[in-house]
């Protein structure tokens, strides 16, 4: 009972972060066009947090079943940039933006779940449950699944969206990062764009890469509990 009340609210928060967090992530993308110069994506009803506006039916029955996914992408046009920036560095800044707004969104759920666990409403459940040998899934324990689901679905798809294969924004960061390779690194790509879809999507479901990315997700989960080892203390707990 256990197992099916916490994959059933696995899945419901999955359900939220597609509502709220995808278009979170693509919004940033647009956000950080306009920042640019890059009215586009504005005009085109892309800045805004409905869900509507932004969500793509394959991506997000993938992170629905994966807790990986996507959205669908934020037309920007980099002729439109200020002149002050290069248009891959505008494209770079415009693609980072959305993975920095789920790494962002992780760190407020990390702040609000360590604040939760050690407020008296969760402490003395925690106690109860101990002296009862409580069974199952009770409210204080359900909203500490749901922000622990919240922060590492965030980190997950910060994760999943810098890796550098197009069209996900690692690719357009890596292109800025490599210089003047960079063009010739996105030519090979847009070439053999069939052929890195077909491996890419092979290598997502096989241990080759999904081991990588749970081991960088787990790493900067772990990082966030370290960054807010202060909140405890002020609980005076630790």
């Amino acid at each position: 009972m256990l197992f099916s009340s916490q994959n059933l609210l696995l899945y419901l928060t999955r359900v939220f972060v597609i509502l709220l967090v995808l278009p979170l992530h693509e919004c940033a993308h647009a956000w950080m066009a306009k920042k640019l110069g890059d009215d586009t994506a504005m005009y085109q009803g892309r800045l805004t947090l409905n869900p509507f506006a932004h969500i793509d039916p394959v991506g997000g029955i993938l992170l629905l079943l994966t807790g990986f996914g996507w959205a669908k992408p934020v037309p920007v046009n980099p002729m439109r940039f200020n002149r002050k920036y290069s248009l891959r560095g505008g494209m770079a800044l415009t693609a980072a933006a959305g993975p920095i707004s789920n790494l962002i969104a992780a760190l407020v759920g990390m702040i609000a779940m360590r604040v939760y666990v050690m407020t008296d409403f969760y402490q003395e459940y925690v106690i109860s449950s101990i002296e009862s040998e409580v069974v199952g899934v009770n409210p204080p324990e359900i909203i500490a699944t749901f922000l622990m689901y919240f922060v590492s679905i965030n980190i997950g798809l910060a994760v999943f969206n810098l890796i550098p294969v197009p069209p996900l924004d690692g690719s357009k960061v890596m292109f800025f990062l490599l210089g003047n390779k960079g063009v010739t690194v996105a030519e090979w790509f847009s070439k053999n764009a069939y052929i890195v879809n077909i491996a890419f999507y092979i290598l997502l479901f096989s241990p080759i890469l999904s081991r990588p990315l749970s081991w960088i997700s787990d790493t900067i989960y772990t990082g966030m509990i370290y960054a807010t080892n202060w909140i405890p203390m002020l609980f005076g707990a630790g």
